[in-house]
């Protein structure tokens, strides 16, 4: 799977039940503003790469 140019790697994980609400509250919100698709593995990578950058 390629993702912005990157190969992806796809992972198992377990997350919190609160962490999960807000995510797809996110990627609600994405959804409705821009009319089009968002999938939920794009608005955690697109997250994780904002909070990871230093």
């Amino acid at each position: 799977m390629i993702f912005r140019g990157y190969v992806a790697k796809r992972v198992t994980i377990v997350i919190d039940d609160d962490l999960d609400k807000k995510m797809r509250a996110i990627q609600a919100k994405r959804i409705q503003t821009t009319n089009s698709s968002e999938s939920y593995s794009k608005v955690i990578n697109e997250l994780l790469q904002k909070s990871l950058k230093n």
